[in-house]
């Protein structure tokens, strides 16, 4: 994994990023329904799990773009990975708790999914919120709250507003007009993402869950 330094004097956001960081500090949140319909028949069809497939296409669109890759590093320097890792939590029935762990990506679904059922296999009964301490830097947070279909989520987050990278958080699906919807919500910082970007995140992640058939050929033979 490598960490690109950004040179401000010749980035073409330069006076983007310094306003919505040093004047107007400014994140905001997103939350789009996203029609799963096929996706969901696919992937009971093959028997794979619905949450990895969506926190592959998450960060499948994640790696496409360095706006959603750019943040500050443990030196306090701007940049961009050339890759992430997606950071996600799983619920721990017993106690009603939960852990964050994390997963190293591949752009195949299949090798990724494998490394996910192993991940949670391993940290299942974890009983704290961070059992890995070796999770890499190169990662970003994805939750889930299965058991509200909401309209609209946002969190707060008290870093003096200087935390960049995206964070996701899938709510409930639920049925409408013969379609399966999936609430999904994106929090972005406006110095590095505008509206421009946060539209071609959830789009591309539409055409993802409308051509589920590419990326999951051959998946559920192995599954």
């Amino acid at each position: 994994m490598n960490f690109n330094l950004i040179d401000t004097d010749r980035w073409a956001r330069k006076s983007y990023f310094e306003h919505y960081l040093n004047q107007v500090r400014c994140t905001y949140s997103m939350t789009a329904d996203i029609d799963i319909t096929l996706l969901r028949t696919e992937l009971k069809r093959q028997g794979i799990k619905l949450y990895p497939a969506l926190i592959h296409m998450i960060t499948t669109v994640v790696n496409r773009y360095c706006e959603f890759r750019t943040c500050f590093d443990s030196e306090g320097r701007l940049g961009y990975w050339d890759h992430m890792s997606p950071s996600f939590t799983i619920f721990h029935e017993e106690d009603r708790t939960f852990s964050s762990i994390w997963t190293p990506y591949s752009e195949e679904f299949m090798t990724f999914y494998v490394r996910y059922l192993h991940q949670t296999e391993t940290y299942k009964n974890a009983g704290q919120l961070f059992p890995d301490p070796h999770e890499p830097p190169n990662t970003f947070p994805i939750s889930s709250i299965p058991w509200v279909a909401f309209t609209g989520f946002n969190l707060n987050i008290y870093t003096e507003g200087t935390y960049l990278l995206p964070i996701f958080t899938i709510g409930k699906y639920h049925s409408r007009d013969n379609t399966i919807r999936l609430p999904l919500s994106a929090q972005f910082h406006h110095a590095v993402c505008d509206g421009y970007h946060a539209g071609l995140l959830f789009n591309e992640l539409q055409e993802m869950a409308d051509g589920c058939m590419e990326w999951l050929e051959g998946a559920g033979s192995n599954a």
